[in-house]
């Protein structure tokens, strides 16, 4: 990382600062975010900077091959399989771990998923951060290859909306008014001008869909998905007036088969430089020692579910062996030091927008920062200079 901007940053942090960094985020949407925002970004230098985009690349790469297509062919669980499946997803986020090999940091992959990110929320996130610190230089960005704030936003626009008017275009979730990421939803409206609509909101004639807006009812063309299905499958009382697998005359922007395809199934088949040793628990060498790995359901979300410490005896009591992985653990640098004197550990995770008909493109990327065993917010109780953020590098 690059320790000179580091050592001016948190030589001009104060408290102060961060809470004016605080009140820009919470203030300037209808909601604020509903999660820890660290105190610091993080700094790459140009050298890990272009091996974590090369490392991102060369992973979606794999993805777009044959061989790859035959082994997502049965990552979809039976009767979850929604119809008219597109080519290619409209999303690709790719999360590796900053790791310590010797005295070096290299990204590793962790995950990834063909499922929206924070797409809107990192573009607010960015802008505060340089009204809340001056010393980040003006010359530092946070996306690739580049890309301005208008060109950002003019690939989203195209990947959600493509030639949809925006009252036709819907962001869909479960009563987005209660989810963690909804200050990620208001951003888009204010990017985009589409709302935000519940799955029990929608109104069902034939194979159409509609939603009122300010009063009137408009039909669906485009939804711009992001309902979890795991989620979904664990709220029965939700009064549905359509299912996903129904024929419908719309276009699913993030199209849910590729929530599955895409995915921890992927891990196994991944083969990098930067990919750990990943089986699925049915397959799992018995050579290998177990306590060199973490076991992982397939199709959950936010680290539900993980262990970081497997048996034999646990594995053995698996009524689906298959839809559960185990990945070598990676060491997690502590690399960000805090002014308590502390260091934070990082996960970077790489967003790729992929309009219709176009190519994948790697636009912004999202950082969680960590003190904890993992990543989430469980495990970071009572810590600073931990939480989401993002990484800064200089433009090219």
């Amino acid at each position: 990382m690059d320790s000179r901007l580091r050592s001016k940053f948190n030589a001009d942090f104060t408290v102060e600062k961060y809470a004016a960094f605080l009140r820009c985020v919470n203030e300037s949407e209808k909601w604020p975010a509903d999660f820890r925002l660290s105190e610091t970004p993080i700094f790459l230098t140009s050298e890990f900077r272009d091996e974590i985009v090369r490392a991102a690349n060369e992973i979606v790469a794999q993805t777009r091959t044959p061989a790859f297509a035959r082994h997502a062919d049965d990552a979809i669980p039976r009767g979850l399989e929604v119809p008219n499946q597109p080519s290619h997803p409209n999303f690709l986020v790719v999360d590796f771990g900053v790791c310590a090999e010797g005295k070096s940091l290299v990204p590793r992959l962790i995950e990834l998923q063909a499922f929206p990110s924070l797409f809107g929320f990192q573009l607010l996130l960015l802008g505060c951060l340089r009204n809340a610190y001056p010393v980040i230089p003006k010359n530092w960005t946070s996306s690739f290859g580049g890309i301005r704030n208008d060109d950002y936003i003019e690939i989203l626009r195209t990947t959600v909306m493509a030639d949809s008017a925006s009252e036709n275009v819907i962001l869909l979730e479960i009563e987005p008014e209660k989810q963690k990421t909804r200050i990620d939803f208001a951003c888009t409206e204010s990017l985009l001008g589409i709302r935000s609509v519940s799955v029990t909101e929608i109104v069902k004639r034939g194979r159409q869909l509609f939603y009122c807006r300010d009063g009137r009812e408009v039909q669906v063309e485009r939804i711009y998905n992001r309902v979890i299905f795991d989620e979904l499958l664990r709220r029965p009382d939700l009064d549905m007036p359509f299912r996903f697998q129904d024929e419908l005359d719309v276009v699913w922007v993030g199209h849910p088969n590729w929530y599955f395809r895409i995915s921890k199934h992927s891990l196994p088949f991944l083969k990098t430089e930067h990919t750990s040793a990943a089986y699925f628990a049915d397959e799992f060498p018995s050579n290998e020692p177990l306590s060199d790995y973490v076991l992982k359901p397939l199709y959950s979300f936010a680290g539900l579910g993980v262990d970081m410490e497997p048996t034999g005896e646990k594995l053995g009591a698996l009524s689906k062996p298959h839809e559960w992985i185990l990945q070598k653990k990676v060491k997690y640098a502590d690399f960000v030091p805090t002014p308590d004197g502390q260091k934070s550990k990082a996960e970077i995770r790489m967003m790729f927008l992929w309009p219709d008909g176009g190519e994948p493109v790697l636009v912004n990327n999202l950082v969680r920062m960590s003190q904890g065993k993992m990543m989430g917010v469980d495990f970071n109780r009572d810590k600073t200079w931990v939480g989401s953020s993002i990484a800064l590098h200089e433009r090219a």
